[in-house]
């Protein structure tokens, strides 16, 4: 007989019952998400183009839990407790890269069939994404008007905007580990994105010219890259799938498409700490 087969895992201790018991299908509310994806078509990649985006969705809302934690534990100076969670939402991002393989797996045809029956909706909506950007410090106002229609997503996103974005409680964090960081930038109007800026590029200079006598706000750098290093990569992969899976047609949403994303990709979260490697 094949080792393991008729094998009893409640002779184990294995509980097997659960009438009344709380279950796993119960505890991650498994019919509820299970039950989210209704297609409008019977094609068969709409499942595929559904699961994709909800799952991006699901990562996203784990990466707005991270960020909102890393940015709350370096505006109290715990730098390492905010080291863990930044290089979660990098490895969050990298997972998210990886899923733009299953979606390139479609054809232009295949969503061809089913494109037109999804209306106006697109991914250029999604609210968590405009939270992420606007967290992190990409704050563009003119960005906030798809999600007027939703007082709830908008009350989200004024709260957003109210808060220093994690860059800006980085530099203040520089300014409070002794570096100098012009006083009009700490008090810059924070509902708007940051603006490089010379002084504060030396500041990042100083810290990584003598790591050593500033290792906290060295790696803070350090994990600041890694995470906006996938997060580019996320957008140039979005570039690439809809390119090669709509060429350049315009977006559902309305957007050039290509032509948006591509625009997007010159956006720099942490300007400061990409220049800085040229000066050193």
């Amino acid at each position: 007989m094949t080792k393991g087969r008729g094998y009893d895992p409640s002779q184990e201790g294995a509980q097997m019952r659960f009438d009344g018991r709380m279950s796993y299908n119960d505890y991650l509310k498994l019919d509820m998400v299970l039950g989210a994806q209704e297609c409008l078509t019977n094609t068969h990649d709409e499942m595929l183009f559904i699961i994709q985006h909800q799952t991006s969705e699901l990562w996203m809302r784990l990466a707005l839990h991270e960020i909102a934690a890393a940015r709350h534990a370096i505006r109290e100076d715990q730098l390492h407790s905010a080291f863990k969670m930044l290089s979660r939402v990098a490895k969050i991002f990298e997972q998210l890269n990886n899923a733009w393989d299953v979606l390139r797996t479609m054809t232009p045809s295949e969503y061809t069939a089913f494109r037109d029956d999804l209306g106006q909706s697109s991914g250029f909506q999604s609210w968590q994404y405009r939270l992420i950007e606007f967290a992190v410090g990409n704050r563009n106002p003119a960005m906030i008007a798809p999600h007027a229609h939703r007082p709830d997503i908008m009350e989200r996103i004024e709260a957003e905007l109210a808060l220093p974005s994690l860059y800006d409680e980085a530099v203040r964090a520089l300014a409070r580990g002794g570096l100098a960081v012009p006083p009009e930038v700490l008090a810059r109007d924070i509902s708007v994105s940051h603006e490089f800026n010379e002084d504060v590029m030396e500041a990042w200079a100083t810290v990584y010219r003598d790591p050593q006598s500033h290792w906290a706000l060295y790696e803070l750098a350090e994990k600041l890259v890694d995470f906006e290093d996938y997060f580019r990569r996320w957008r140039f992969n979005h570039v690439t799938t809809v390119e090669r899976v709509i060429g350049f047609k315009r977006g559902t949403g309305g957007t050039g498409g290509v032509s948006y994303l591509k625009r997007m990709l010159e956006v720099e979260l942490f300007p400061e700490l990409w220049r800085v490697r040229t000066e050193l």
